[in-house]
């Protein structure tokens, strides 16, 4: 099992830097590595949400309570380099989450229509991604990720089958957070 998600993830590294490499991304200065408070902690009821994807579906956090456990990936602005290296990686790695029957949930702060072209710019992530544009940042203030320039920390929630908060990573806004790491926090959770 540890030599499948190690295999999983070198290729999905691998392959994901092809993808920022051929879109036109819009370069960042070196960013504050963090610049919001949480306002939930591990253990808490993950606050829910309705959010509109790219698909024209509205998605809501709550139905997946009973059925699956989640993972919110909240990044910082379509078009740019880290964003555009770490959902293409989990594309790749859907199964991983899978097998730990896990949604994965991208959301950024952009407008649907950006976040469209820049999905299929990178091939077509396969997972939603929900605009939290309008009323703007309302699901990332509501976890406490929402920095002051408007965009959003660069965060993932493993929320488990019964909405509990099971794991926080509130990342480096400059680095992708290391899915081996993600991964093992799925492992935690109970089948």
């Amino acid at each position: 099992m540890l030599k499948k998600i190690v295999f999983t993830i070198i290729v999905g590294l691998l392959a994901t830097a092809s993808y920022a490499d051929k879109l036109t991304i819009y370069q960042l200065p070196e960013l504050k590595p963090r610049d919001s408070v949480l306002k939930v902690k591990v253990g808490n009821p993950a606050p829910d949400f309705e959010l509109p994807s790219i698909t024209g579906e509205r998605v809501r956090l709550s139905s997946f309570k009973g059925k699956s456990n989640v993972v919110l990936s909240f990044v910082p602005a379509a078009w740019t380099p880290v964003c555009s290296d770490q959902w293409p990686g989990y594309n790749i790695a859907l199964s991983l989450f899978e097998q730990h029957d896990a949604v994965l949930l991208g959301i950024s702060e952009d407008n649907t229509p950006s976040q469209y072209a820049w999905s299929e710019a990178m091939g077509t992530l396969k997972f939603p991604v929900l605009s939290d544009f309008w009323p703007h940042g309302a699901a990332a203030s509501s976890y406490g990720v929402l920095r002051s320039d408007g965009t959003s920390e660069r965060a993932l929630f493993v929320i488990d089958r019964q909405g509990i908060i099971r794991y926080i990573d509130v990342h480096d806004i400059n680095r992708r957070p290391d899915l081996g790491v993600l991964i093992q926090e799925l492992c935690k959770l109970k089948k």
